[in-house]
């Protein structure tokens, strides 16, 4: 996000605002995993939920589908991000899913929504969020070994 000048982010959220109505809303985030050769030593803690050894990336991305920050670390990669410091005092948010938790910052969705308010609330997050879905399946079909086995020392 540092690298986002107000200019873009004003325009990122005007999208955002008009196409979504979210009013604080500058971007999405969510994870993705990519195949790595198991490393020898630690290995064990890059194997995913599948039983597979992958890097978790985590990304941000504008209306635009512009990457707006990219990190790669742990299981904690959202609390330890440069990009959550950098809002969790503002007043901009971005749009998660399940897999993060509710913060000043970040909008999730409601997991038991009730009939009404909490149902549109979901379904207008859910049509947002496919934008980091696209930006992701566009720099998996721009580089390809991304869908696979990156063969690369760690």
């Amino acid at each position: 996000m540092d690298q986002v000048s107000n200019h873009e982010l004003t325009e990122a959220k005007r999208i955002l605002q008009s196409k979504y109505k979210f009013p604080t809303a500058i971007g999405v985030i969510d994870c993705t995993h990519i195949g790595i050769l198991k490393p020898n030593r630690h290995g064990d803690e890059y194997i995913n939920r599948k039983g597979k050894p992958t890097l978790n990336v985590q990304a941000t991305c504008d209306a635009r589908e512009i990457f707006t920050s990219v990190m790669s670390d742990d299981s904690r990669i959202w609390r330890n991000s440069q990009t959550r410091s950098q809002l969790i005092n503002k007043a901009n948010v971005l749009l998660g899913d399940f897999g993060y938790g509710i913060e000043p910052c970040l909008m999730t969705p409601f997991r038991n929504p009730t009939p009404g308010a909490e149902i549109n609330y979901n379904k207008l997050l859910k049509q947002q969020r496919v934008i980091i879905e696209r930006c992701f399946g566009q720099l998996k079909c721009r580089f390809p070994i991304l869908q696979y086995v990156c063969r690369v020392k760690l």
